[in-house]
This record gives structure tokens, sequence and C-alpha cells, in this order.
């Protein structure tokens, strides 16, 4: 079944709390897609964001970020009051201010943990299924507190090497704190599962991310050191990161822990295969970051600037492939095979059985031919016109070489003035990938102010960007519905609501009726439009036909139709 999908992380999204949350407009998202003929939301990482702010260096592999839990629907719980969360969330609603929220959200969410019941039946089942990841992550955040927050490597050596005694006494000395992680978590988990539920509810499917590696300050390491390639003082003897290429002359020094593999294949990747199980609890499909590690990884030497010194070392390849398949048959992941790929890289991937990845900006280099160019995909493969890595269409238009931007043009078949981020778009929709996801940004036409995150980068603007209410209109949502549609990427579901809805226009009309539907032909402009790139799409683009005698109780739902909430059905 061919998809469309959109990618937009959860801190993206609008809300008056200073980053996206689980709330009404994670809901309303979900409706917008629907009406937008979307079968998929990316969502990237879901954990809590560590140094720099990136969610692809947590705190851990298994829990989620506090930062979008939402306070609403806490307050509708009656766990925290009104005037408890009326407070500032930073100036600008465009960006998330996340040294603001480090100093405030914990304030607020301490109140709604003090008034949890801990004895509720619900709140000691999750503790209890999600023990083996939560009691070392409420431990290990609770130590780290008490340490300013630094990473265990500044411990004192006892808790660090995590000697019994001291364990033991740092969970009597920390149990308050520890608790608030928990129950934390429990709201976390509370509100993403019951909006996964939704989602799914109404035909959009959840597509999660998580990063091969962990972050060197995090529980997971802390926790499992045998699993790591550390030395007996508990030091990385190598590092992660990807050698030097066309765009950097000194690579890409990640920093991360590198896996010791043989170790994990003598407990049969029992850690692994747990994660794996998580994160199928978690999303629909799992993008797994940087598969090409599983074939072969990079490690760095510790201390190291940059990343020229590095040297491939053989990863586990086949072996865990096979112990993943057999353990977790029906798993859905999406492979991230981009950048230096070798025959045995494609290999693996063959094998796995599952979905690379083509990025579009990545095809139009001039001087060769490319693999991401559309007429060389296969049928089982995920196309983006870029990720969240990539600058925005648009501003790549504006940054790429001229005889690169020249060759795209010629190869998309449009004029210098026409719209390259429109025709890219429509490239990867129509092109034979199963599975076709845009970001957000490029469906709104977004410049450089849009981009998600630059890699190898920390601080500055990298997470930050977010959605301003009102950008996602009517409007847009005919738009991407009318180029999901022309080019078969609309659910069966949507189809059959299609298939009801002209049925039933055409049978209002034998009466005499006008049915409250879009104008296809206003819509039918939107495909064929020439302008230029530095021109916004307008609201006033399509126009909605407005009904003589009001809806017919007995049609499908509009454009402007809203599902309620849970919260909104109790009311």
């Amino acid at each position: 079944m061919r998809k469309a999908g959109v990618l937009l992380p959860v801190s993206s999204l609008p809300s008056p709390y200073g980053i996206g949350t689980l709330g009404r407009q994670a809901y309303d998202f979900v409706d917008f897609l629907v009406r937008a003929g979307q079968n998929l939301w990316q969502v990237l990482p879901v954990g809590p964001t560590g140094f720099g702010d990136s969610p692809y260096q947590s705190f851990s592999a298994m829990a989620g970020n506090p930062y979008f839990i939402d306070l609403e629907l806490l307050a509708a719980n009656g766990l925290l009051e009104r005037r408890e969360i009326s407070r500032h969330w930073g100036e600008d609603p465009g960006r998330v201010d996340y040294n603001l929220l480090f100093r405030q959200r914990p304030k607020v969410l301490a109140k709604a943990v003090a008034r949890q019941n801990k004895a509720a039946p619900d709140y000691r089942a999750f503790c209890e299924e999600q023990a083996f990841w939560l009691d070392d992550y409420a431990l290990y955040m609770a130590i780290k507190e008490a340490h300013g927050h630094r990473g265990f490597m500044a411990w004192p050596e006892e808790l660090r090497l995590r000697h019994p005694e001291a364990l033991k006494a740092a969970r009597a000395q920390y149990a308050p704190q520890m608790e608030y992680r928990r129950c934390t978590q429990f709201f976390f988990y509370q509100q993403w599962m019951a909006l996964k539920q939704y989602a799914n509810a109404a035909g959009v499917d959840i597509v999660g991310d998580i990063p091969i590696y962990v972050s060197d300050d995090s529980s997971d390491l802390w926790a499992n050191p045998e699993l790591f390639l550390l030395d007996d003082g508990g030091h990385m003897r190598a590092v992660a990161g990807v050698p030097p290429d066309a765009f950097s002359a000194d690579g890409q020094l990640w920093g991360n822990p590198l896996y010791n593999w043989p170790q994990h294949n003598r407990t049969h990747y029992a850690w692994w295969i747990a994660r794996l199980r998580h994160s199928a609890q978690l999303y629909d499909i799992t993008r797994i970051d940087h598969f090409r590690g599983f074939a072969g990884f990079y490690a760095v030497p510790p201390g190291d600037d940059n990343a020229r010194r590095g040297r491939w070392v053989k990863g586990p390849g086949m072996d865990f492939m096979r112990a993943i398949n057999s353990a977790l048959p029906d798993i859905q992941i999406i492979a991230e095979d981009l950048g230096y790929l070798t025959r045995e890289v494609h290999e693996l991937l063959a094998l796995s059985g599952f979905p690379g990845m083509k990025v579009l900006q990545f095809a139009f280099d001039s001087r060769e031919e490319s693999d991401y160019l559309p007429h060389n995909y296969q049928r089982h493969t995920v196309v983006y016109t870029g990720t969240h890595d990539n600058n925005t269409t648009r501003a790549w238009a504006h940054e790429a070489r001229r005889e690169d931007i020249t060759f795209a043009r010629r190869y998309l078949g449009i004029g210098p003035r026409q719209n390259l981020t429109d025709a890219m778009i429509r490239s990867a929709l129509s092109s034979v990938a199963e599975t076709a996801v845009v970001p957000l940004q490029d469906w709104l036409g977004l410049g450089a102010e849009a981009r998600i995150n630059t890699p190898s980068t920390l601080g500055g603007n990298n997470w930050c960007w977010r959605l301003q209410p009102g950008q996602l209109t009517d409007a847009l949502a005919a738009h991407m519905r009318l180029y999901t549609r022309t080019w078969g990427r609309l659910s069966a579901v949507e189809k059959a609501k299609e298939q009801l809805a002209a049925e039933l226009a055409e049978k209002a009309d034998t009466f005499g009726t006008v049915m409250p539907v879009a104008s296809e032909r206003s819509a039918e402009k939107l495909i064929s439009m020439v302008e230029d790139e530095t021109e916004p799409l307008g609201d006033s683009e399509l126009v909605l036909a407005p009904p003589d005698d009001g809806p017919d109780e007995n049609a499908a739902p509009g454009p402007g139709h809203k599902k309620a909430a849970p919260e909104d059905e109790k009311k």
C-alpha cells in the first residue's frame, strides 16, 4: 500500500507552554493530518533531551520527555490548578526556550507528582511493567541531580562503578527524587498512549525514531557497562562518528559510546530486543538512525577533536538481524541507510527486509548520477524531500550550487520561476516508493528559519523551531489531500470516505441540494500553480464552497470537522 506522511517533532507543535506537548494541539494536528489525507506522522525521538537539547542525546533509551507532558491534561485530572500552569513560558512562541523549561517545568510537575495517588492500581502496574528500565533511570537522574546535573563520570567512584552498598544507600537517600521520575514517566506514558490510540483510530500511524547509539550521559550506559566498549575504569575505549566526506573535511564526531557486540551476541541481543519491543509499543513504525552501524561502525579514538583518525570496525551484521526478526517478527522498521554505504551495508539491508531511505535533496548533484534520483528508486523504500538534519527545501534551493539547481529544475520539468519546493514534493509523492514523507516546513514553503537541526553542532537554533497557530489552514489541508489523492497515497478508509461523499453529493444534486464540499476547480488551481520561490501560498488560493441550506446530517465530515479528544467526550 502506498502511503504519505508528515515529519514534525512533538517539540515543534504549537502550545502556550513553551514547547509542543501531548495535549489539545497534538490532537488537532492528528485531525489536520486526516483532513490532509496523510496516514503517517513521523515524530522523531521522544526521549528526555540531554546535552545540546538533542533528542538523539538522551538520558535514557526508554524514557519519555517530561517536557512533552501536557499541563492542561494534568489540570483536567485534578493534579494541577490553573494558576499553577499560567506562568511565563518564553518570549517567542515560535522558539523553544530550553533553559526556561529546565528552570520552571520541574517545579510545576512536582506539584502534580505530590497529588498523584501512588497506590493507584494503574500507577503501580506501570512501575512494575517498566521496572526493567524505569528503576535505573529514576536512580540515575536522582543521583545526577544531586551532583549538579553532571554525568556519571563526574560522580564518586563507588556510585560511578555501581558498588552495591553505594547504590543501596542512594536508593534510600534519594527515594523522593526517584518517585518524582517514576511519576513523571507515568504521566508521559499515559498521555502518549492516549494520543497514539486516537491517531490510530483516525487512520494515522506513528513513525518513531531511535538513535542507534545511546548517550555517554545516560542510565543505559551507567546501568549496563558490560554492553559497551569501556575500560576497567568505565572510560570509553572509542567513540562513535562518521568519516570525512564531501560535506565535512573533519567528519562528524558524535562522541557516543560504542557497543560491545560480542557481549550482546552472548546475551542473544537481549538488551536490543527489549529496546525494540519497547519501541514497538510506543510507535507503529520505528526508524533506526544510522542503520549502517550494524554492518560496520566507525570508531574514533577518545579525546580526539574530530573524526579524521577513526577506523571502520565490523558490526554484528546478519546475526543481529536474524535475532531481531526471530524475536519480533511483526515489528515494522525503517532503516536509515544514508551516508557512506558499502556492499556489506546494501546486502544487510536487502537481507533484513527493511525499507531504506531516499532523500531528494541529495539527488541533484549535476556532476554524477545519483541513487537518490527518483528513476533509480525501488518500490520498497521511503522517500523524503528532506529530513530533520537537512535545511528546508526552500533554503536548500538558495544554498545549493547553481548548476545543481539548474539540473534539478531540468529533471523536474519546471522553469526558473516555478516553485522548486512544490516540484520536489510532487516528485516524492509521484515516485514508485511505497512511502513518501514530507517535513511540514516544506508543505508550508518555509526557509532556513524553520530548520530543525544542523548535524554535529550544539545549541543555537537546533531543536527550537515551532509551528505557529493558524498555519495549518483548510487550504493547506485541501492542497495536501489533492496531491496525496493524485498519486494514489490515500488510505483505503479515506478513499471510502471520498466515495461516500461523492455518492451523497450526487444524490443531493438530484434533489436540488448543494453539498458543502471544497471547490475542485480551486483545488486543481493549486496543483498547476506557477509562482516564484519566495512567494508564499496564500490562504485565498483555495476557497471552500458554502452550503446553500446547511450541511446534510448524513454527509461525511468536511475539512472543518474536528474529532473530540477523550477529554471533550467526557465533558
